[in-house]
Formats: C-alpha cells, structure tokens, sequence
C-alpha cells in the first residue's frame, strides 16, 4: 500500500478484550512502510502488554499525559497531534467513546485526540447491547457531527458468547479504512472526474444512451480521494454508490454535465472518464411520440464537445487526461485526440476486446502520453486499472 508508505500514524489502544487485534494491525502498518506511535488507556495494559506494542511499533506506549522522569511529557499530546498523518483508535471502547465525544482529556490518548489536527478514525469495539445502547449511540452520532470518522463494528461472535453486532473489524480492514483516510500525495489539490454514461431526450419517454456504467470513473474517484485530493464526481445516470469523501453531482443530458464540469473546471486533475453522447436530438418531443409504421426519422446536432473546451481553456500547471474507446485503428485515434484537445494524457480502450470496455467488472486500457509515451496494462479490475493510472500520470507530473 503505498499510500501508507512514509506516513506517520497513531494508535490508540483501549481497555477490551479486542485490544489482541492491535498488535496484528500494528504489524500490518509497520510492514507498509508507516511509522507507529501507540498511545494506551491505562486499562489496556490488562489485555495487552505495552511491551508487547512497543517492541512492534519499535516506539515506547504512551499512557499518562505526566510521566515522571520527563519534563516534555506534558506537551507531548499536543507535538503528537501535530505531528500525525492519521489518528487510529482501535479497540475504541464505550467509556473512551464517551469521553471522546464530550472532550474529556484524562489519557494520552483522550488528551492527543483534542489536540490532533489530522484524520480521527474511531474503531469501536464492545458486546451488542452495549453497542446498541441509546446513549452509545447517541455519542457515535454526537463524534460524527464533530468531525471524527467512525468505523462500524463487525458482526459475529463476542466475548460474552453471543452474537451480534460490536467486533472490532478486523487488522485487514482496518488498514484499508485508514488507506482511504490519510492524506496523500494530492493533500490540497482538488480534482474533477467524470462518469457513466449522457441520456438525450427524444420525448419524455425515449432517450438516446449507451451502456457506460459508471464503474471506470468511480474507481478513478475513489484512488483520488485515497491520496488525498479534494474529488467532485459528476455523473450520469448510474446505480452505483457514491464513494466515501466524494463530493457527486448528478446529471442525465450531455449539456448539464457540460455545465457542472465548467463550474468545476478549476480542478487541478480532471479525469474525462464519461461516456457522453456525441449527438443529441434537435427538437425534442415535449409528448410522447406514437408508433409510426413507416418509421421514426431523428434530426441529430452535435453536442458540445467539452473535453475539447477544457483543453482550449486549461489552466497553467492543470493535468488534463481523456479517455478514448475505439473498435479499430485505436492508438492513432487516440493520439489524434490528444493532440486535437491539448490533452496531457489519454485512456485507450477497445471496447471489442475480452475484459474491457462497459458493463465489465475488469478493463484493459493502454494511457498515452502527450511525450509519445505508452504504458499498456494487462486485464485487470477497474479500481486497480484506477490506481495503476494514477501511479503513472502522477509520475510523469513529477
């Protein structure tokens, strides 16, 4: 995960019997490549030895906010809050949870967590009528609205022998919430994507379309938000949710989403990824048009080509990148568009060929680059088509 790699992190352990887990997610982090500074209530030392997370973590377990033998340790909260990438805490137990969303401040952990300015992702862990207690609730909902980010326990076997609601997650898991949280690379920067297919209205019955999903720019979406940019998606008609941290903005014809993308033009990324149709009628129907023996003839016009605006009208140090499907002579029209629309990169895929194209869970794309550069990538799943992307047009903006 080369998210993680390089990024500082704390983990706040408390007083549960799932407290075990944190030594696994502590491993899982070291072996990313982050550094991990474990912070402790004083009851998590009766389920796991701060020994124990010491020696993982390679850093000492922090537990009073005054420690005897150190003249800093009162300031300590408040240099580590600044200093994280991301705060994790994982087992969260109800008296922290309670503590937490009232501001109270008797640990290290407590204390750093008012102090942090980065990402607060909050992992409870406790039986299920514990979990479901209104006042549990109540403070889940009340950290909500307060900013930090709640991870919803897992269902399964307790500790009490029941079963239900209030597991921590497990480690791997884990990791993959605080992979989408921590800021990355993109921290600051805003990008724009595009997504799913245009409809263009016949009559209010009828529409020209195509079979765009969605699938390829939603992946694009979310790898962002992973890095750390600030992401608005703009889509056509889908079913897909929309992913965590992205702002979506809903669109059907081409000339709305022509719209919403100039009124977010000033994006430092923009990934074109949506399939928007090339005509669109010139008189639709306000009622719905009846069958006709003869046939239905349609005056088409073009629509506005908005990939090719953007380019005439890029900002200065923008990242421009299209996406191009073809059936035949793919590469050459593909560069004929990059050049044509002032592109830096351009997303070929043939939408002939087994693994790509729509309606597929996978794609094979080959980016071309504005440099004459090409980088074909295998069949694989689209969110990691997504990533793989990102990792080369990011590296060739360096």
């Amino acid at each position: 995960m080369k998210a993680l790699q390089g990024k500082r992190l704390l983990l706040g352990v408390c007083g549960s019997i799932a407290a075990y887990k944190a030594a696994a997610l502590v491993r899982l982090l070291r072996r990313v490549g982050s550094e991990v500074q474990v912070l402790a209530t004083p009851d998590a030392s009766r389920f796991i030895s701060p020994l124990t997370l010491g020696a993982l973590s390679g850093n000492r377990v922090l537990v009073e906010i005054f420690e005897e033998g150190s003249e800093e340790s009162w300031t300590q909260h408040i240099t580590l809050g600044h200093w994280a990438d991301l705060y994790v805490i994982a087992p969260a137990t109800a008296q922290t949870l309670a503590k937490l969303a009232h501001g109270f401040s008797d640990s290290m952990l407590t204390a750093t967590a008012l102090a942090a300015r980065c990402p607060v992702l909050i992992c409870p862990a406790m039986d299920h009528d514990m979990y479901m207690h209104p006042a549990v609730r109540a403070n889940l909902k009340r950290l909500k609205g307060l900013g930090y980010q709640v991870m919803q326990a897992a269902y399964g076997e307790l500790a009490s022998g029941l079963v239900g609601l209030g597991r921590l997650p497990e480690p791997e898991a884990i990791l993959e919430r605080v992979a989408e949280l921590v800021p990355g690379v993109l921290r600051g920067k805003k990008a724009l994507v595009t997504a799913g297919p245009t409809r263009e209205p016949i009559d209010p019955v009828r529409v020209l379309s195509n079979h765009s999903t969605g699938t390829m720019g939603f992946a694009l979406a979310t790898s962002l938000v992973r890095r750390g940019a600030h992401v608005t998606l703009v889509t056509g008609p889908t079913l897909l949710p929309t992913p965590a941290g992205v702002h979506r903005v809903d669109v059907a014809a081409s000339a709305e989403m022509h719209e919403a993308v100039m009124a977010h033009s000033d994006a430092d990324y923009v990934f074109m990824a949506a399939a928007v149709a090339d005509y669109t009628p010139v008189e639709p129907s306000t009622s719905k048009l009846a069958k006709r023996e003869d046939g239905l003839v349609l005056r088409l016009r073009r629509t506005t080509d908005i990939l090719a605006e953007l380019g005439q009208n890029r900002r200065p140090a923008q990242t421009l990148v299209g996406f191009a499907m073809e059936t035949e002579d793919g590469i050459a029209r593909a560069r004929q568009k990059l050049i044509a629309k002032n592109l830096d990169w351009i997303v070929l895929n043939h939408v002939n060929e087994d693994g790509a194209g729509f309606g597929s869970g996978t794609n094979r794309v080959i980016l071309l680059g504005r440099d004459g550069s090409s980088h074909a990538l295998p069949v694989m799943p689209k969110q990691e088509v997504a990533e793989v992307l990102l990792e080369r047009i990011l590296e060739g903006c360096e």
